[in-house]
């Protein structure tokens, strides 16, 4: 390996994450916040089923900066001495450097790149500040970098199923959509004599819209019933009895 750093780690440091994927541009959640390592590029939540046999390294956002998981992290390269941050209660390390505006005039240390001022006994504020400082005093990354074949997304990690636009949510079998203000009217038969209408049953109310899913079921209500259910109103509320 020599001076040079391996292709994922240049492309964990050069990609841009958390911008909008340009292959699922009209999908919702297409924020690159993945980071392939076997290809070398970022991608979103909708490319992962293209990606799923490769090593993908989730990347997290803290303060507006980049940071991944110390527990993924270490699986690659090894992380001792960099200072890691809690989020969510995970331990999460920066990707890149984080210059310090102002010079911090007190104890502790100070990162051996940027000169931030850290906790001990930590003395790198990120992955490249230690990289950074590797390659400068033993020109050698390779001692530092681990094997690892399998790398994949933690368990709680959203992946957004792609049905297309006919989804529906809780949709019962033989359903029709039918809309809220549309009242519901009886079905004929064929000769016309006997009127059969069918009970709606098992309302499901679908997410973001008016409408709701009906399914049928083979039930005949009577002209009776028919009358009575569509004559109900509204009727006046009357005022309790004072005390």
């Amino acid at each position: 390996m020599g001076i040079h750093k391996p292709a994922w780690l240049e492309a964990l440091y050069v990609q841009k994450f958390f911008v909008p994927c340009s292959i699922h541009e009209s999908a919702k959640k297409n924020e690159k916040n993945i980071c392939c390592l076997d290809c070398c590029t970022s991608i979103c939540p909708h490319c992962v089923m293209s990606h799923r046999f490769h090593r993908l390294l989730q990347v997290r956002r803290y303060v507006y900066h980049d940071v991944v998981r110390l527990e993924d992290l270490e699986k690659l390269i090894d992380c001792s001495n960099v200072q890691a941050y809690t989020i969510n209660a995970a331990k999460v390390v920066f990707i890149k450097k984080r210059p310090q505006n102002r010079q911090f005039k007190g104890s502790g240390n100070f990162c051996t790149s940027c000169d931030r001022c850290l906790q001990e006994p930590f003395i790198h504020c990120s992955l490249g500040c230690k990289v950074d400082s590797v390659l400068k005093h033993y020109k050698d990354l390779s001692p530092f970098l681990r094997a690892c074949k399998v790398l994949q997304l933690s368990p709680d990690f959203f992946i957004p199923q792609d049905y297309g636009d006919d989804e529906m949510t809780n949709e019962t079998p033989h359903s029709t959509i039918v809309d809220c203000d549309e009242p519901l009217s009886s079905s004929s038969g064929s000769s016309g004599s006997e009127n059969m209408s069918f009970m709606c049953t098992e309302f499901v109310r679908k997410k973001r819209s008016g409408l709701y899913v009906c399914g049928r079921s083979a039930t005949k209500i009577t002209d009776e019933d028919m009358a009575t259910s569509m004559s109900r109103r509204k009727r006046v509320p009357h005022r309790s009895p004072l005390c």
